[in-house]
């Protein structure tokens, strides 16, 4: 693959992000084709990374820059960074790399006090809010397990987890109900604004300016893949769940 050219009839002005990857073509090549982890693909061979030439200058340059090496965290504390990492990776299910480095997303849009626009009345501020639930869900492992967080088998680390999410009232002085919305808001943004999600879903990215023709269920583009096993995986898992003895914990 060739690097991305200027469209023809394009008039955008290439941003110094653009001209960035432009340059370093090279490093950006070795993200192609990749996703989070080590499953089997369930798009075998698509890369959405190979639509790029159909997309805008800008909106390539915005997309490529997720790609980009990542740096030290700037928002959250050396003491609040590995249970950061530990709670992100548990509520992905990212057990293993590649990782999509969700931490290192969500710590930059926190640090530019970028929320979502609007906050419960109950709720501080995200960037109150994280740091605070983060050191509460390490306080309770200690006190449960005498161990911080991080350092909590799987199963453990679900049950800290489980029970923020199915708590009523308040949680280290937040809604506990809320704190647990607060994180999914955010894990997922990062997550499936990545090019590595997109692959792993299929999904074809930006569809600006190339657009869509073939419309309608189980109809593909020519750039799309079929899925290897077409099973929803969601069905199927509760489907297993259902079926598992009771008391046993997926």
């Amino acid at each position: 693959m060739t690097p991305p050219a200027q469209l023809p009839g394009s008039r955008a002005v290439e941003t110094p992000r653009a001209i960035w990857f432009r340059v370093h073509w090279r490093g950006y090549e070795q993200s192609m084709g990749t996703i989070p982890g080590t499953d089997e693909p369930r798009f075998p061979g698509y890369d959405v990374l190979g639509q790029v030439n159909s997309w805008d200058i800008v909106t390539r340059g915005v997309v490529l820059a997720r790609l980009a090496p990542v740096g030290s965290l700037a928002f959250f504390t050396a003491a609040q960074e590995p249970t950061a990492r530990a709670l992100v990776d548990r509520l992905l299910a990212q057990e293993s790399g590649p990782r999509v480095p969700v931490v290192e997303m969500i710590d930059q849009r926190l640090s530019e006090r970028r929320g979502d626009g609007y906050r419960y009345k109950e709720m501080p501020e995200d960037w109150e809010a994280w740091p605070r639930s983060i050191e509460g869900i390490d306080a309770d492992a200690r006190e449960k397990a005498g161990r911080p967080f991080c350092d909590l088998q799987s199963f453990e680390q679900d049950e800290a987890i489980d029970h923020v999410r199915l708590a009523e009232g308040e949680w280290h002085e937040m809604p506990a109900g809320r704190i647990f919305e607060l994180w999914m808001r955010y894990v997922c943004d990062a997550f499936y604004s990545h090019p590595w999600a997109w692959n792993e879903i299929g999904f074809g990215g930006p569809a600006y300016p190339r657009g869509y023709k073939n419309l309608g269920l189980g109809r593909r583009e020519p750039w799309e893949v079929a899925e290897r096993h077409p099973v929803d995986p969601v069905a199927e898992e509760r489907t297993g769940l259902s079926q598992e003895p009771k008391g046993v914990r997926a």
